[in-house]
């Protein structure tokens, strides 16, 4: 054992210089990678990776053992190669989930013993079903200073048997993410490959000091509502270097629902999304459309994105209330979607009757620049909402090709101002033409 960790411990430490030596422009220094001096193993505590043998019991004993038995600067958890299938499980405080490669944690497919949790206050209800919800796979509230990462090792959510409770409509509560954190902060995920959720994947939720870096989430592109990353409600985000090809949104940022987002009033700000590469029948970078909280301060960069539904996607709704202001999305390379832009005043659904219609969106200050498409079938939309019009809606230097043959259709447009330069097909009239200006001015 102890050949082992030495072995384990000169890896992590080769693993961070050499992260740390060669990085390009990178946001994830907002969360130091933690080197624990203290670690453990699942087969430590009964853990069998064989793939019938069910884990709940090692793994939450383990996690209680971090817990109570405090080590100084925390405690690694090591997966051994193997196929640990386990119930959902906690994480604790000051923590590393350290996954070898060839180890895979996959959640059991019994769902009738699955843990119910309260709705997020800021949704009020589940987001599929009223009522509660299934907690997620591994779940963290309330923690600090916890790492999940390794040697791409998989955490597995079997999620058709969800998908299938949810097309048959037999689900009773919204189904569970992959991994959620709420009100926590300085968590990393990195080096993990993330497959088959049953709902989102990754969902930091009134958190702040997350880094989601060098990941890989799968899913089929017809599974319901696999979202890849969702910051919601949360600041000091930053998602980068990482390969996302699911049934649903690549990134989402979020920040409530309705009246219930609105009186919570917990926005996200500060997030930065930079070297995605990915797939989905829905959105690349996506803002919404549950952005009652608000949302500001966007970046997303260097982004590569292929057989899209939409590249980029900015959506809210009347009833949301909130804010959407100063995002920015460059240097977008995009292969065959059906749209290139999209950014909508009349997206998505409402919890229930409650909410109030006069609670407008105001959306300002969107950029978009340096984007390139290839094969998209229209370039852009957006329509703002009557009674508050979208403003600063600033596009420069984006080329977005149709079809080879066909001519790509123009953008379509309503209740926008903003200004256009360098854009091809040519720009709705309500964005002004700037032959010398930049967007700066909004």
């Amino acid at each position: 054992m102890g050949s082992l960790w030495l072995s384990l411990s000169l890896l992590i430490c080769l693993s961070y210089f050499s992260l740390s030596a060669s990085d390009p422009v990178t946001c994830s220094g907002i969360v130091p990678m933690r080197y624990r001096n203290d670690k453990i193993s699942i087969a430590d505590f009964g853990g069998v990776g064989d793939g019938v043998t069910l884990n709940t019991k090692a793994f939450r004993e383990a996690i209680y053992r971090i817990q109570h038995l405090k080590r100084r600067g925390g405690t690694l958890l090591y997966i051994p190669p193997g196929v640990y299938l386990t119930e959902s499980f906690n994480l604790t405080s000051h923590m590393t989930l350290y996954l070898a490669k060839g180890a895979v944690i996959r959640a059991t497919q019994d769902t009738r013993n699955w843990p119910l949790i309260a709705p997020l206050p800021s949704y009020g209800r589940g987001r599929e079903l009223p009522g509660g919800r299934y907690i997620s796979f591994i779940h963290g509230d309330g923690v600090h200073d916890v790492v999940i990462t390794g040697e791409n090792g998989t955490i597995d959510g079997q999620g058709d048997v969800w998908w299938n409770m949810w097309r048959q409509r037999t689900l009773q509560y919204t189904r569970p993410n992959l991994i959620e954190f709420m009100n926590s902060k300085n968590i990393i995920i990195s080096n993990v490959i993330f497959q088959n959720s049953p709902f989102w994947n990754i969902h930091p939720v009134y958190c702040s000091n997350v880094v989601v870096r060098y990941v890989t989430i799968l899913a089929p592109s017809d599974s319901p509502n696999t979202d890849g990353v969702d910051p919601d409600s949360s600041s000091n985000v930053c998602i980068e270097d990482s390969y996302i090809s699911t049934g649903d949104d690549l990134v989402a940022v979020k920040s409530g629902w309705d009246e219930y987002g609105i009186a919570y009033g917990r926005p996200s700000s500060d997030i930065t999304i930079r070297r995605i590469t990915g797939s989905s029948p829905f959105s690349g970078i996506a803002v919404g459309s549950e952005t009652s909280g608000g949302v500001e301060n966007v970046l997303a960069e260097h982004i590569n994105l292929h057989n899209m539904g939409v590249g980029i996607h900015i959506k809210t709704n009347i009833g949301r209330g909130g804010f959407i202001r100063n995002i920015t999305v460059s240097d977008v390379y995009l292969e065959k979607a059906r749209k290139g832009i999209k950014i909508a005043g009349d997206v998505g659904d409402h919890p229930d009757e409650k909410y109030n219609p006069n609670a407008l969106p105001v959306v300002k200050g969107i950029t978009f620049k340096d984007i390139w498409g290839v094969q998209v079938q229209q370039a852009g939309l957006i329509l703002g909402v009557k009674n508050s019009p979208f403003t600063g809606i600033c596009l420069s230097n984006i080329n977005l090709h149709g079809v080879t043959g066909s001519r790509t259709p123009p953008w379509k447009c309503s209740d926008v101002s903003g200004a256009a330069h360098l854009v091809s097909p040519l720009q709705c009239s309500e964005l002004s033409a700037q032959q010398t200006a930049s967007c700066t001015n909004y």
